[in-house]
């Protein structure tokens, strides 16, 4: 049996658009930087070229399209961004359809912008395998609404690094499924760097980068499903400011901590509008 999904429910087009229009006014274009490649066979080290996303507004330009979206929906005004701080939240209630507005959010985003570089940031497992199996679920669906965009998905995992390669060196949209743990920990004394998650180790297969830098060098688009429950303390948020993101989109229903509010649809707002039976 194959799942069908409605393309024109508006409450979820209008989530997409308010994180889409933040960057009106911006140019596609990508960034290059070299990756070094360890051939096993000839035994010495090769490169090629890692694609990352790139913003050229300024951030007043992004402030003025923030506070055009917060207007049109009914949002408190965001008087200053912090520098380098390009962090928004999106209010979805449970059982609206956030993680696919979160998806689709990705394609329109590479549609108007060009941006390739996605990782999606959950606080357990069972997120994570929820988020990887509405990735396979949709493949079908999005190809047909993105004239059949090419583009990859994976779960992090520290013994397939090559993955992590890819992503930064492959032109086309990528997704990166991780677990907060898998990169929480991490130590700038080498004493004790063997306590580090491996993605903060060098590796010799990356000619002694650590994988975390190839993440940073792509400045990837990071969304976190339930925000309230990955980045809630200092090592967390630490954690996700090592990804090096181009900006940071939090998706939940109940966020402890709201960074410049886009969009909003609240359980009064689901209720009233048929969405969900009880409040």
């Amino acid at each position: 049996m194959k799942l069908k999904f409605d393309p024109n429910l508006k409450y979820q087009e209008d989530a997409v658009s308010s994180v889409v229009d933040l960057f009106r006014g911006q140019t596609p274009m990508q960034s290059n930087f070299t990756v070094a490649a360890y051939q096993s066979r000839v035994g010495m080290f090769d490169s090629e070229h890692g694609v990352g996303n790139k913003i050229e507004l300024a951030e007043e330009e992004i402030l003025n399209n923030l506070q055009k979206i917060q207007l049109r929906n009914g949002l408190p005004q965001t008087n200053m961004l912090k520098a380098n701080n390009l962090d928004f939240s999106i209010e979805m209630e449970t059982g609206t359809g956030k993680t696919y507005v979160y998806l689709r959010t990705i394609f329109e985003l590479y549609k108007n912008y060009g941006f390739t570089k996605y990782i999606i940031v959950v606080p357990s497992i069972a997120i994570k395998e929820g988020v990887y199996k509405s990735l396979q679920i949709t493949e079908e669906h999005f190809k047909s609404l993105y004239d059949n965009a090419i583009y990859e998905y994976f779960i992090y995992d520290s013994n397939k690094l090559e993955q992590v390669r890819s992503f930064a060196v492959n032109d086309n949209i990528e997704i990166m499924v991780i677990n907060i743990d898998a990169f929480r920990r991490s130590f700038e004394d080498i004493t004790k760097e063997s306590k580090a998650n491996i993605i903060h180790r060098p590796n010799d297969k990356l000619n002694g980068m650590k994988p975390i830098e190839l993440i940073q060098e792509t400045k990837p688009i990071v969304i976190i499903d339930e925000p309230q429950s990955v980045d809630t303390t200092p090592k967390s948020k630490e954690a996700i400011k090592s990804l090096n993101p181009l900006c940071t989109l939090r998706y939940s229903a109940t966020h402890v901590e709201k960074h410049h509010l886009v969009y909003k649809l609240d359980a009064v707002d689901a209720y009233n509008m048929g969405l969900v039976k009880q409040i």
